[in-house]
């Protein structure tokens, strides 16, 4: 579920639509959770799909770390890309604001989180675009994106948080131990998703 002050947008002919707050959001809100009502598509489920709808699944959804498709049921897939992007995924799951975000201004991501499966050209428009988002880009970036989120999250228990009620209890109850001190961080190398031949070769 993404956050409730936001709407629907076309962004332009080119990339097409995207998702814009309707009122200030502040840094340390929780932007996006995957709530019940999301559509999860399985390795398996995936693979029994036709062509057409694979092509749908893939461009708008996102591989979680235990390999199943996640597609949002509201316009939260809409949310797109920019390598100096607002909000994050969270090693708790969530996607948090990493700094103020603006009345009118676009919510974006990175899609490095999203476990793709090929190297993506991007063209963002922002001074540090890195042209691709590649498979292995969070081994690339997690401490930078780690020590972005930790800054994030000195905040969440200090703003309103309007997906509150969707979180799962266990996840908030970390998020309340962590913000008091104790229990550590949770780094976004925990979404990382690791096939299971991968795995097998590892141990």
């Amino acid at each position: 579920m993404i956050h409730p002050m936001t709407e629907l947008r076309l962004v332009s002919d080119d990339i097409g639509y995207g998702v814009f707050a309707t009122e200030f959001i502040p840094q340390g809100t929780i932007v996006y959770v995957q709530d019940p009502l999301e559509i999860v598509v399985s390795s398996v489920e995936y693979t029994l799909l036709n062509v057409q709808m694979q092509q749908m699944v893939e461009k708008y959804s996102y591989i979680s770390s235990l390999g199943d498709r996640i597609l949002s049921w509201d316009f939260g897939k809409y949310v797109n890309h920019r390598c100096d992007c607002n909000t994050m995924s969270t090693g708790w799951g969530f996607e948090i604001a990493l700094r103020d975000i603006r009345q009118g201004e676009e919510i974006t991501d990175d899609y490095g989180l999203f476990n793709l499966e090929y190297d993506m050209p991007v063209s963002c428009g922002c001074n540090r675009c890195r042209k691709f988002v590649r498979r292995n880009d969070i081994d690339m970036h997690y401490r930078a994106w780690d020590e972005k989120i930790q800054h994030a999250m000195a905040r969440v228990m200090r703003v309103e948080q309007p997906l509150l009620s969707v979180i799962d209890a266990d996840v908030w109850a970390s998020v309340t131990a962590f913000s008091q001190g104790r229990a550590p961080y949770i780094s976004v190398m925990e979404l990382k998703h690791e096939p299971c031949e991968e795995k097998m070769m590892v141990s």
